[in-house]
């Protein structure tokens, strides 16, 4: 595993990067020696607590292996009943030596160093980080060579295995509860995390399995570590032990989230429709329209503690980046979560989830059947927001459902679902912002229905997320070899027939058909750089009918703005500014208006670069993870073509009869 940098960048634009604040779980990765492996996911910190004192050793110790620097402990208080009741670890430069009276003394090696963790036991029996300093006053270097005592047992084995609780069949990994604290940010939960334990149902304090289902969790993990040693899991235990939230990822889904991780679509529909897995689904929209998935988990319930709990996770294993928008249902506990968690993204309700709604929550009303057209019109029909606001309005008086509850919160949140509320909120055309279109679906819907098992779906996960790459490995294929048809003269459409997936190119030809129903485009005002035109456009429902939308043109940089809004919903532009480029002389579109996410001529590589780690070659895990890494690169390469998957296949079996006989010769 990887370590997780909470500052690493992933996009490709400038933005800010921001720490997570609050308390997120980590599993703990342990050798045979007790030792953690790999990189740690963060720097210790105030606040980070361990289950015993040898953990916070080994936590350090691996911190410092990495980095380059020795440990030793400093201190350790003991009570009168001799038990450890606080710490201190020390960088191993740290003080000085005792004056030696020989004739030849050793020469000073320590410089003072004043790098070191302090930390206690707490009333709840964990040991938690008091004091930190991460500075050292010597060089220190993740790579270099000088051995220190501490890392002699460093030797990194197969990861502790998970322990059965008899009946319960309850996990008890040992889990580091970590609280990350932004130094610049010193905001705290509006939610008392004591009092919402107190509220919380039972039933929603952990995780309801059949018997075998934990059993078949342990496998699970095991087996995709066995392929994937970046398979990445965390588990959350309540107070009793007994597991309560689950979340996972492969290596994939965080290089995926490198390319399409702008928009991303929290799937709580099986907690919603009490589906027997109560899984929740990170996912995004990949340069196909495909729904991709980005993480798992599965949670005890629809609370507020469990949402933050994953969302906590989540974030961590994507290194601190939120994404730009998030696309949830209809959920206040996920609103509550999302909102502490990720207050830097912009946060919209599903209005797929909302339509599904529809017939649940009208059905018992006395005019349903008018009410459900009134209310589709006034979302899908209004250009303004003044428009909408003057059609609910109406709607309200004309049936006398002011008092409706659900309508009532659909109101409130109107500035989350409404398309015409969300025109500068891209959305890379995973909302249906038109009655024609479908939000992107779970990557996981073919493969669940609410009486699947748990271990049903778990023995049938790997088959579903190959069929899901399979699935764009032939979008890919066929992408390149395209044999779509032009549907006019306009050079826009060539330009972009060249460079879109067939997929999205099929979208953008809705919109170059579009420009036939534009009537016309008249220049209306003009200030400083900037022009305005409104181009008028046949209503498609009534043909006899006409809609003026406005486009903002500045001549200098080339931008358009569109009143529809559609760049931002959808990724390309829409029909109105293409008259607008069309009129003004443009043959091509301009190039900030080509996103990279819709191209197929970007070679995307779903393997992580690992950079140079420091790989222990006497120790047979470390070997084989870093092997296993270079192998995973050169299958990748390998399956581009049938000329390159002949060649690797050969390349492989020379290298493969060169071990071999490297092995009888040393025999």
């Amino acid at each position: 595993m990887d370590g997780l940098s909470l500052n690493a960048t992933i996009f490709d634009d400038e933005t800010e990067e921001f720490d997570i604040d609050g308390e997120c779980g980590m599993s703990e990765y342990v050798g045979q020696s007790g030792v953690l492996e790999g990189k740690n996911p963060v720097p210790p910190d105030v606040g980070m607590e361990f289950e015993t004192y040898e953990d916070v050793y080994y936590f350090y110790n691996c911190y410092a292996k990495v980095h380059g620097f020795g440990v030793r402990v400093s201190n350790t208080w003991y009570r009168k009943s001799r038990e450890r009741y606080r710490g201190k670890l020390s960088c191993s430069s740290a003080g000085f030596k005792k004056k030696s009276e020989a004739n030849r003394p050793r020469p000073e090696t320590r410089t003072g160093c004043p790098a070191m963790i302090k930390f206690r036991l707490m009333e709840n029996r964990r040991w938690r980080i008091i004091e930190v300093e991460l500075e050292h006053n010597h060089l220190i270097h993740p790579s270099t060579e000088k051995f220190y005592k501490s890392h002699r047992n460093n030797s990194s084995g197969s990861k502790r295995p998970l322990k059965m609780n008899g009946n319960q069949e309850a996990q008890k990994i040992r889990l580091f509860r970590t609280v990350i604290i932004d130094p610049d940010d010193d905001r705290k939960l509006n939610i008392d995390e004591g009092e919402l334990r107190n509220t919380i149902d039972q039933s929603n304090n952990h995780l309801i399995l059949k018997p075998g289902d934990a059993q078949a969790i342990l496998s699970f993990f095991t087996d995709l570590q066995l392929v994937n040693p970046d398979f990445f899991y965390v588990l959350d235990l309540n107070e009793k032990g007994c597991l309560r939230n689950v979340f996972w990822a492969e290596a994939r889904f965080k290089a995926t989230y490198g390319y399409f991780g702008d928009v991303v679509r929290i799937d709580t529909a099986c907690l919603i429709s009490k589906y027997e897995v109560p899984l929740v689904i990170f996912a995004g929209v990949n340069h196909h329209g495909q729904s991709v998935p980005l993480g798992c988990g599965l949670v005890a319930g629809e609370t507020v503690e469990s949402f933050i709990w994953l969302l906590r996770a989540w974030l961590t294993y994507m290194v601190g980046r939120p994404p730009q928008t998030i696309i949830i249902d209809q959920s206040r506990a996920m609103q509550t979560a999302i909102a502490d968690v990720l207050p830097w993204a912009s946060h919209c309700i599903s209005l797929s989830h909302i339509m599904k709604k529809v017939p649940e929550e009208l059905g018992g009303l006395d005019e349903y059947e008018v009410i459900k057209k009134t209310f589709t019109k006034s979302i899908y029909q209004s250009s303004r927001t003044d428009e909408f606001e003057a059609a609910w309005e109406n709607m309200m008086l004309c049936y006398g459902i002011r008092d409706h509850k659900w309508l009532q919160t659909l109101h409130e949140d109107r500035k989350h679902w409404v398309p015409v509320y969300l025109k500068d909120t891209f959305l890379a055309g995973m909302f249906s912002v038109t009655l024609r279109e479908r939000e992107a679906s779970s990557p996981f819907d073919e493969y669940l229905s609410n009486r699947t098992p748990l271990k049903e779906f778990l023995d049938g996960y790997d088959q579903c997320v190959k069929e899901i790459y399979q699935r764009e490995a032939l979008a890919d294929s066929e992408s390149s070899n395209p044999s779509c048809m032009l549907k006019s003269r306009f050079y826009f459409e060539m330009q972009l027939s060249k460079i879109y997936t067939n997929h999205i190119f099929d979208k953008f030809q809705i919109e170059i058909e579009g420009i036939f129903s534009c009537l016309s485009t008249r220049q209306v005002g003009i200030d400083g750089e900037i022009i305005t035109y409104l181009v008028k456009e046949r209503e498609v429902e009534n043909v006899n009918e006409a809609r003026d939308y406005e486009v903002a043109f500045n001549t200098t940089v080339a931008e358009v703005l569109c009143a529809c809004g559609l760049f931002n919903l959808e990724g390309f532009l829409c029909r109105h500014a293409l008259c607008v480029l069309s009129q003004d002389g443009f043959e091509e579109i301009p190039a900030q208006y080509i996103l990279s996410r819709w191209r197929k001529d970007i070679h995307r590589s779903y393997v992580l670069d690992y950079g140079c780690n420091f790989i222990d070659t006497k120790n047979p895990v470390h070997r084989y993870d870093n092997l296993y890494k270079c192998a995973v690169k050169l299958v990748e390469e390998g399956r581009k073509s049938h000329e390159r998957y002949k060649f690797t296949l050969e390349a492989l079996g020379e290298i493969l009869n060169r071990v071999s006989l490297q092995d009888h010769n040393t025999l």
